[in-house]
């Protein structure tokens, strides 16, 4: 049966005024593994950033291993989380945040305000640019000129591509592959005989953290580190544009953000359409959720959990216990880098730095990315659904640009990113994950068609990620406001 044979429309039991009702289509035959890896792919590329290359090793430096299981539970409730994430995308070509929105309309105002207030600050571009300079002799004011090309250049790169996700997905898939490459000559020559002996310390340290912070460590880095394992804050809820943007599911049924010099625009706002209640569609369905796990699998949880293990290793291997300077910063990095190249040799002390600075300034492409995106979603499909000037295309490079030039500002001002601010939006970013959680499983279990809501272990796992991102959301905003009012 064809969309035009059945015109009637899919009415979820949630507030119709909010967004129109879905009419019914046909899912389209599911794509091979080969041909669906991308979107999980980039936000691994999000995910390996500060966190990863910098927080987790320094943790591990401090008190061992005995934390790491944290990080690998962190990111594998990530895994559950994308994949509720894609559920809605899958079975509707919405982002999840259009979907909250037809809970309640103000709730993609609030999800675009937080990845804006939460990203704005050009915190990944200044620190990748820091660390190339570690390893070119640049001062403070070269390493901001660095920063500065960086912006400038994320802006250009994003305007002139024709289809923007498939500009974004070979510069991530890039930065993956060399990533994965160096954790690999990591592995071989970097980890010592007796860091691969403690690795039982993972396991037997399960629970460490969840009451005295171990180690004397500053219990806000620790408690953040844990909470923001993986990409965290609005970063997962763009999981849903990518894969629209790349065709999974119902999302081929909407247009693509294209460029507005070299693409060809599209003036339709990005409402969904359901897919069709029948044995046929629903088999399709089935098959692209399975792909989509294997893709979500494959590409985020294992790249993801094996950089934080393996950069945590490395760390343990080398400075284990040693004075190293700057807790937790980049003058943290700069060390470790002298340190590597001393016990294992100078070239991997160069790869060391090059891949981390390198990995940073392309999180900050990423970042530009999904934070355009999810505000132009937003205003398109909530806002400005009718009007034919503003296109989804023409809001995401305005904000593109937009956040791009406010970075700029910020670092030819000199302003570095105050801890007032940062606080904010650290405990902004933890409570945004709650909230998205309860609405995931509000919205998975009572808009989708009953033989597609989810139920189970995954309803049972997504229970599981709220009480425990919203501990360790409540732990952080207790230190830091402590530390804020002291």
């Amino acid at each position: 049966m064809t969309e035009s044979a059945a015109p009637k429309t899919y009415a979820a039991e949630v507030p119709s005024k909010n967004l129109p009702a879905m009419a019914y289509a046909d899912i389209p035959e599911p794509n091979s593994l080969r041909k669906v890896l991308g979107p999980s792919v980039i936000m691994a590329a999000l995910s390996i950033g500060s966190g990863e290359y910098l927080l987790w090793p320094y943790i591990t430096t401090q008190v061992g291993l005995v934390l790491l299981w944290a990080a690998i539970v962190g990111v594998s409730l990530q895994f559950f989380l994308n994949m509720e994430i894609e559920r809605w995308t899958l079975a509707t070509g919405e982002t999840a945040i259009a979907g909250f929105a037809r809970l309640w309309k103000p709730w993609g105002a609030v999800m675009a305000i937080a990845a804006f207030v939460t990203i704005v600050w050009p915190g990944w571009a200044t620190s990748g640019a820091t660390v190339l300079g570690f390893l070119f002799g640049l001062s403070t004011s070269g390493a901001t000129w660095v920063a500065v090309v960086a912006l400038l250049a994320i802006g250009v790169t994003l305007t002139a591509s024709p289809v923007v996700y498939k500009t974004v997905e070979k510069i991530e898939t890039v930065k993956v592959l060399a990533v994965f490459f160096f954790l690999i000559v990591v592995m071989v020559a970097g980890i010592s005989a007796r860091a691969w002996g403690d690795v039982p310390q993972i396991v037997t340290g399960f629970g460490t953290g969840l009451g005295t912070i171990p180690g004397g460590l500053d219990a806000a880095l620790v408690l953040g580190a844990i909470a923001f394992a993986g990409a965290g804050g609005i970063g997962n809820l763009a999981q849903s544009n990518w894969i629209r943007d790349k065709g999974f599911g119902m999302g081929a049924h909407i247009p693509r953000i294209v460029s507005p010099v070299t693409g060809q625009d599209v003036a339709l706002a990005a409402t969904g359409k359901m897919v069709r209640q029948d044995e046929a569609n629903l088999s399709r369905f089935w098959r692209w959720w399975r792909v989509a796990n294997i893709e979500q699998g494959v590409s985020f949880w294992f790249v993801t959990a094996l950089s934080i293990f393996v950069f945590s290793m490395l760390a343990y291997s080398t400075v284990f216990l040693k004075d190293l300077p700057a807790e937790g910063n980049l003058k943290f990095i700069q060390g470790m880098g002298a340190a590597v190249s001393e016990i294992v040799g100078g070239w991997f002390g160069i790869m060391f730095l090059v891949i981390g600075g390198v990995s940073l300034l392309l999180t900050a492409l990423a970042n530009v990315d999904y934070v355009s995106r999810v505000i132009a979603d937003v205003l398109k499909t909530i806002y400005l659904t009718g009007n034919k000037r503003w296109t989804e295309s023409r809001l995401y490079f305005a904000f593109v640009w937009a956040m791009v030039i406010i970075g700029v500002v910020i670092l030819l001002v000199g302003f570095s990113q105050p801890l007032a601010l940062l606080v904010v939006s650290s405990s902004t970013s933890g409570l945004v994950m709650v909230v998205y959680s309860v609405l995931l499983i509000q919205l998975n279990r009572k808009a989708l068609p009953a033989q597609l809501k989810v139920r189970g272990l995954r309803l049972g796992i997504m229970i599981v990620a709220v009480l425990f991102y919203g501990y360790f959301s409540v732990r952080l905003a207790i230190s830091y406001g402590g530390m804020l009012f002291s």
